[in-house]
């Protein structure tokens, strides 16, 4: 469907880009999250754009959704829970830069049909995951990591690590990721660990975008960058506020449990079929 041979951007596509981002934008900011996980199949299976190429791509979007997000949610909320958390979610930011710093060089190295592959895992554990927070979990703990300093560093810097390399692998912001870790494993108040996700994600997408900058793979013009990122980001961001509008009015757990069985069904019929057949 994508078509790179003139400079002019494809209305259509642009029009598809800014639609399915609002909607995407939307789903997200309803439970929480920025919506890249979703986006990464809209932009394989209904863009037709081929998976290395569709993951800077998702992390140039996510990056202008985070860059947009913060501002609003620091000032709606208090950050004073977030600065007294202040060593956690610097330590998870460094280990989340280390992952983003690795993650493009892998990406590069590895098969097409096997990053395919790693894709659909990924997606599917992050699917589940959804799925088990809107049937179990009520974003509420006292730490399940030992509160000891030594301890909680270590295990905030490795969590940090991984998250960086999926954020990386995906092209996503990892607050699907981030949040569940900072609430069940270091007990902060749900409001706190999105307002903190949001500010681990911010450096960490922006690593991930350099890296790939400088293997040469981020879109910087052309009918890609006018037709899809730029239409697909400010749909993604207006579908964002849209969607913050109606979090009182949606029933959130049941959101999470549909919106899982829809990221993995998507997932495996773009990326299992790809498979087949390649």
């Amino acid at each position: 469907m994508v078509n790179g041979g003139s400079g002019r951007p494809n209305r259509p596509l642009t029009w598809l880009s800014l639609l399915t981002g609002a909607g995407v934008g939307g789903l997200g900011a309803v439970i929480g999250l920025g919506g890249a996980e979703f986006r990464l199949p809209v932009l394989v299976g209904l863009l037709g754009l081929p998976a290395k190429r569709a993951v800077p791509m998702n992390l140039a979007i996510s990056f202008a959704v985070l860059a947009a997000a913060l501002p609003v949610r620091a000032v709606s909320l208090t950050l004073g829970p977030v600065l007294e958390a202040g060593v956690t979610v610097g330590l998870l930011m460094a280990g989340g830069l280390i992952g983003a710093f690795v993650g493009p060089g892998i990406v590069q190295r590895l098969r097409v049909r096997t990053f395919e592959w790693l894709l659909l895992v990924v997606l599917v554990g992050i699917g589940g995951l959804l799925i088990w927070e809107g049937l179990v979990s009520q974003g509420e703990s006292r730490g399940l990591i030992a509160d000891i300093l030594v301890w909680r560093a270590a295990a905030a810097q490795a969590f940090g690590v991984g998250i960086g390399l999926v954020s990386s692998l995906l092209g996503v912001a990892g607050g699907e990721l981030i949040i569940p870790t900072l609430v069940l494993g270091f007990g902060l108040e749900i409001k706190a660990a999105g307002t903190a996700s949001l500010a681990i994600s911010l450096p960490t997408v922006l690593m991930g975008l350099a890296r790939y900058a400088a293997v040469g793979v981020l879109p910087t013009g052309g009918p890609i960058l006018k037709s899809i990122v730029i239409p697909m980001a400010l749909g993604s961001v207006a579908g964002g506020i849209l969607g913050g509008g109606l979090v009182g009015f949606v029933p959130g757990q049941a959101l999470k449990v549909a919106l899982g069985l829809l990221l993995i069904v998507s997932a495996v019929r773009v990326f299992a079929r790809k498979e087949e057949h390649s």
